[in-house]
């Protein structure tokens, strides 16, 4: 049930997403940047902390080559049920995210995002590589690999010397 998927990427720059609007995006874009991927949800108790920790921390190392990628995804109890639309509005006009929103995905199942599998499969969790629930973070390298993984519960702000490291080698 929870056992890591084997995938042959062995880098997130691997990957070609779609953001918010359809347009597919290479992951590639962000070779040479820490990055630090997210699932978001609107309507999640989460939402709040996590949202503006982000963008607190967006706005401080932006400028240093990091970057974090948003994932809406409706798995947990349906708390991301908007459009595409609807979700980049609600992160851009009430929590001032200027950091990419992508479409939104699934994380877990057989119909997960392949980025997903990936990783999951290069950072499992606790109890497996299972996504547990909304605002699950993963930090990774300049060169695309997975450095950590952050349960929901952990503040965005408390991984901030984890992002200052990266940034540093």
């Amino acid at each position: 049930m929870g056992a890591a998927e084997s995938v042959p990427q062995t880098s997130i720059h691997e990957f070609t997403v779609k953001d918010c609007n359809g347009k597919e995006v290479s992951l590639e874009t962000y070779k040479g940047k820490v990055l630090l991927v997210v699932n978001v949800a609107s309507k999640c108790g989460f939402t709040e902390s996590n949202y503006t920790q982000l963008t607190e921390l967006y706005q401080k190392y932006r400028d240093k080559d990091f970057e974090i990628l948003a994932f809406p995804c409706n798995q947990f109890l349906r708390q991301e049920p908007g459009t595409n639309e609807q979700i980049k509005d609600f992160a851009c006009t009430r929590f001032k995210a200027e950091y990419p929103v992508f479409q939104k995905v699934r994380v877990n199942g057989p119909d997960a995002a392949p980025v997903y599998k990936f990783l999951k499969a290069s950072k499992p969790g606790l109890f497996g590589s299972r996504i547990k629930w909304n605002f699950t973070k993963f930090l990774i390298d300049k060169n695309g690999k997975v450095i950590d993984r952050y349960a929901t519960s952990t503040a965005p702000l408390s991984i901030e010397k984890d992002i200052q490291k990266a940034l540093e080698e």
